[in-house]
């Protein structure tokens, strides 16, 4: 393998960690001295998005990330979510 060769399959590599850093400090970055105020949710959901995938596509890799973000205050309400995801575990990483 050439050394273009490895550039090229290190550029796309899928690192986790990468990812939940970004996650966790833009969440942190956000709301971290928040109280919970309804009326702010849309804009602090707006700019968790926004952020996670400013910093994601910043990293360079040839992925797509979907950012999904669910603020609700801490009443001991339910929440009920579902999703499927199918990806290359070759290509896209495996978590």
């Amino acid at each position: 393998m050439t050394e273009v060769e490895k550039k090229d399959v290190d550029e796309a590599v899928f690192v986790p960690d990468d990812v939940n850093d970004i996650i966790k400090e833009t969440v942190d970055g956000v709301l971290q001295s928040q109280d919970y105020s309804h009326p702010l949710v849309g804009q602090w959901t707006n700019d968790v998005v926004a952020t996670c995938v400013r910093r994601l596509t910043s990293l360079g890799k040839p992925f797509k990330y979907v950012v999904t973000c669910v603020i609700m205050q801490r009443t001991g309400a339910g929440l009920h979510t579902a999703s499927s995801c199918y990806w290359d575990t070759e290509t896209d990483g495996s978590r």
